[in-house]
């Protein structure tokens, strides 16, 4: 008999990961949309230098935010494999074990974020008209660090359990929120870069505390003989090792662009904004990839804990089939549909250098969104298996190709060659990880066995 609780190891390999794949890149896409809204809303009430200031801090929050999706993901492929066991008593103590650990690393961060960002913005040369601005904004955003973190963490286990249109819904409901409390503070009180940023906290506050209620309730439908375990040394031990590479993997883009940043800054206010703008829009665009790659994460971590890695291999090679039909839309919106899209941040009329460096950054990157989701698939098979090593080293090579072409090439070449690294750089990354999950090898790596019948 299938057991609802476990439906990625039942059925049609292909539609179990595409169903299953599907409400996590809408979660995903309202997760942008939430941490977008910002922008939008102060580029378009405010103005351009605002924009600009939000676009700075930007790639110092994205770090953080892909740590705390990366560390609940990897984390996660314990819970998913105590599953696919039928483990349920050590699923729930890994759960436990990782929200009491994320919940005190969280802190730490926020308070490290929170002192560390004026001379992180220095260091990062941001233009002295946006920098207390920025600065303002990081401090108030780094308050609600904690609550961001716990959400992250918490969705992650809703995916990993297979109930992925709980964050869903959860993502919808914050992002109205966000977006209706953005207005309020910027257009009803005037507040600006101060009032997105406490807008966010509040909305993530009440996020992580609905999230968390909700997987208490969730954990009750799994009957245990004994009581779980809150915490587990060896269970963090297991799940650290899994979670760092999977930090370094969701954080490659968000670290590249942080690492970049000084480089684009020296072009100036304006460029800065349209650069922003950009890369906005390509997060946007790579969440149906890394959605997939998350997925099939998720997807693998199940079924080999249930001892059926040929079931595996058969969703692998689906994925592709979904990353190629995601990638022809997002290149087709990317070469015709740029103007209305970038409208949505920046005055057209007003910003020819911003406009100009967004259609540049936009236009070309659309050709290449496919390299990055067979990367994203190839790296959720072999961290849902537990086998990190290689692709950690691979992640490692991505972003160090895209610090080096943007520090030496674009003072000398112009600001494009800041994006021209960028699919190098996947390709690369792609090519490295495939070859790998060619030999086998993850296959061996299962980390629980399954429980006997």
């Amino acid at each position: 008999m299938t057991d609802n609780k476990q439906k990625l190891i039942h059925g049609a390999p292909g539609r179990s990961l595409f169903f299953f794949a599907l409400p996590m890149i809408l979660g995903n896409l309202f997760q942008q949309f939430y941490n977008m809204a910002d922008s939008v809303i102060v580029g378009r009430y405010v103005g351009e230098n605002a924009l600009a200031a939000v676009g700075a801090s930007y790639s110092f929050t994205n770090v953080f935010i892909m740590i705390a999706i990366g560390g609940g993901i990897g984390a996660s492929v314990l819970t998913s494999q105590y599953l696919g066991a039928g483990k349920y008593q050590e699923m729930k103590t890994s759960i436990y074990t990782f929200l009491i650990t994320f919940a005190a690393l969280s802190t730490l961060l926020a308070l490290f974020g929170f002192s560390s960002n004026p001379h992180v913005l220095s260091a990062l040369n941001t233009p002295e008209n946006i920098y207390d601005d920025a600065v303002l904004y990081l401090q108030l955003y780094f308050l609600g660090l904690p609550f961001m973190f716990m959400y992250n963490v918490l969705a992650a286990n809703f995916n990993a359990m297979g109930k992925s249109g709980i964050p869903l819904g959860l993502l919808i409901f914050s992002s109205l929120l966000n977006i209706f409390l953005d207005l309020l503070m910027v257009i009803r009180f005037g507040m600006g870069v101060a009032g997105v940023a406490i807008a966010t906290v509040i909305a993530q506050g009440i996020s992580a505390v609905v999230s968390f209620l909700i997987l208490m309730m969730l954990l009750r439908g799994y009957s245990v003989q004994e009581r779980p375990g809150l915490f587990r040394v060896s269970m963090l031990l297991r799940g650290t090792k899994i979670a760092i590479p999977s930090i370094v993997q969701q954080s490659i883009v968000s670290i590249g662009m942080l690492l970049t940043q000084s480089s684009v800054n020296q072009f100036g206010s304006s460029a800065l904004a349209g650069y922003s703008a950009g890369m906005r829009l390509e997060s946007i665009a790579i969440v149906p990839m890394i959605g997939t790659g998350n997925a099939m994460s998720t997807f693998t971590a199940q079924n080999l804990g249930a001892g059926q890695p040929d079931r595996v291999r058969q969703g692998y090679r689906i994925s592709y089939g979904i990353i190629g039909g995601f990638a022809i839309v997002l290149f087709l919106i990317c070469e015709f549909f740029y103007q209305p899209v970038l409208s949505a941040f920046l005055d057209i009329s007003s910003s020819a250098v911003a406009y100009e460096t967004g259609v540049s950054y936009l236009r070309f990157i659309g050709c290449f969104f496919c390299l990055i989701g067979f990367k994203a698939t190839t790296d959720g098979v072999l961290r849902g298996s537990g086998d990190v090593g290689v692709y950690m080293a691979a992640n490692l090579v991505n972003l160090g190709i895209r610090v080096f072409v943007a520090r030496y090439f674009s003072p000398i070449y112009g600001i494009s060659f800041i994006w021209y690294a960028v699919p190098i750089g996947w390709a690369v990354n792609y090519m490295i990880s495939y070859a790998w999950y060619r030999t086998g090898h993850w296959q061996k790596k299962r980390l629980v066995e399954k429980k006997e019948a």
